[in-house]
């Protein structure tokens, strides 16, 4: 029934709910809007994704298991497959802070399909032709299984197509960086002082270490995250859901996602706990760490260009400042920076969140869904920017790289073996308070000969280790 100012009037157990006319939705999702306007942020495409084909998924497993009549059933299946492909997106209008299980999220989904699913079957949103959000849509399964399930089901799928493809490129742009920069001799440096001897390969071959066991941590993760609670219901007895629900439905995810899932090994600690949420995170929070030290190395050596180290140059991609002409900003690696905090701050919002799993389940579900997907996927993005618009066009100055690792007062180290340490301190302090090189100062000792001195302050042997 509709009514003169655009609505219909719905009906659910607590009464009669006013819902627009032309909304896919029905009244508890109106509830839920109006309970919760709290941020307006909403659940991102690869969670609408997955949660239409957790739907399809559990929809033909009912109907293969004779639960569900095919024609419904089929009808069920293609409504849950179009809001995985994204074409009733801005029917879902729940704010992510809401129930702490997702149950409004989850019939938001529930009552979108059933509406679709009826006007396939030729009815209308308003019609008479029947199927319902719970009976039907949601057969055999709860909230507490389906969300969950859903979550791991869109950080797997991330984490497989977009973050370690990116990872792998940006391990793919340092390591031919490390392989460009092997001869470039430079003088290394610890705690912001000068150091002895490095390569700028070396340097470089250094973040790719950095990326590639970030890419190990996340391999790692993926076990964990393929473990889905589907099957369990309310409280992982799996009470309302035919024995082999689980294993019909995860198969039909298998084969629609190309991934592999696989049942949870127990259901009550699938319920209870979000610990491969909390592990992703932490992953992802690692690379993050890592990712934000490299970033500030590449802003620190291309500091300048005449009063920093400018050691290496990178791309030069927009102005960088509203007042002074000609200058150019670090503008990748600080976005990369920012990302960073972002995730390293979504993975304590995480962690908090998982500290509430209270007795049988957890219930800060949707915040946990919403930060790590979020982290995710500015993980991803920001690892390919890094690669293909920063990593891939440095370059290096390499006689300013090789006068620094000339000048360099902790040369000395090298000859500390020869000279002594106390010898060695002494003539380090001399040559910073005269301005000299170390081969200025042996030389004017004459504590050595040139041979003698030439080859133990040969930069690129010292540089290799071999002093």
């Amino acid at each position: 029934m509709q009514d003169t100012t655009g609505h219909r009037v719905e009906h659910d157990s607590m009464g009669d709910v006013l819902v627009p006319a032309d909304a896919y939705y029905a009244a508890q999702t109106v509830r839920a809007v109006e309970n919760f306007p709290i941020s307006g942020l909403r659940f991102n495409r690869t969670f609408l994704w997955a949660l239409g084909l957790v739907k399809a998924a559990a929809a033909q497993a009912n109907v293969t298991l004779g639960l569900l009549d095919p024609l419904r059933g089929k009808a069920i299946v293609q409504a849950a497959t179009e809001v995985a492909e994204g074409r009733f997106d801005k029917e879902f209008v729940v704010d992510v802070f809401q129930s702490g299980s997702g149950t409004s999220t989850h019939m938001n989904a529930n009552e979108v399909i059933a509406t679709r699913a009826v006007e396939l079957l030729g009815g209308k949103r308003t019609g008479t032709t029947h199927i319902h959000p719970n009976d039907d849509v949601n057969m055999g399964q709860s909230t507490n299984d389906v969300f969950p399930t859903v979550i791991h089901v869109a950080a797997l799928e991330l984490v497989e197509k977009r973050l370690l493809p990116a990872l792998h490129t940006l391990t793919q742009s340092f390591a031919t960086k490390a392989d460009e920069f092997v001869k470039v001799v430079k003088a290394a440096r610890t705690h912001l002082q000068d150091a002895v001897p490095i390569t700028l390969g070396q340097e470089f071959s250094g973040y790719t270490s950095v990326i590639t066991h970030g890419i190990r941590r996340i391999e790692n993760i993926k076990k964990h995250l393929a473990e889905l609670p589907l099957g369990g219901t309310a409280v992982g007895t799996g009470l309302n859901a035919h024995p082999r629900l689980a294993e019909l439905a995860i198969a039909e995810l298998n084969s629609r996602t190309g991934l592999t899932f696989r049942p949870a090994e127990n259901t009550f600690e699938a319920m209870q706990n979000r610990d491969a949420c909390v592990e992703t995170s932490a992953a992802l929070k690692t690379v993050a760490v890592g990712l934000m030290k490299i970033a500030n190395d590449l802003r620190l050596l291309a500091s300048g260009p005449r009063t920093g180290l400018a050691e290496i140059a990178l791309p030069s991609l927009q102005p960088g400042s509203s007042i002074m002409p000609g200058k150019v900003n670090p503008v990748i690696p600080e976005a990369v920076t920012m990302v960073a905090a972002q995730i390293i701050g979504n993975d304590l919002t995480i962690s908090v969140s998982a500290l509430n799993g209270s007795l049988d389940l957890n219930v800060m579900m949707p915040v946990i869904a919403f930060n790590l997907l979020q982290s995710i996927e500015l993980e991803a993005a920001a690892a390919r920017v890094l690669a293909e618009k920063c990593v891939q066009g440095i370059t290096a100055d390499i006689g300013k790289c090789r006068a620094y690792a000339e000048t360099s007062a902790a040369l000395i180290t090298a000859l500390a073996p020869t000279l002594g340490y106390e010898n060695a301190t002494r003539l380090y302090q001399r040559a910073l308070k005269g301005g000299k090189s170390i081969r200025q100062i042996i030389a004017e000792e004459r504590l050595l000969s040139t041979e003698q001195l030439e080859t133990i302050l040969d930069l690129s042997a010292l540089a290799a280790g071999r002093g």
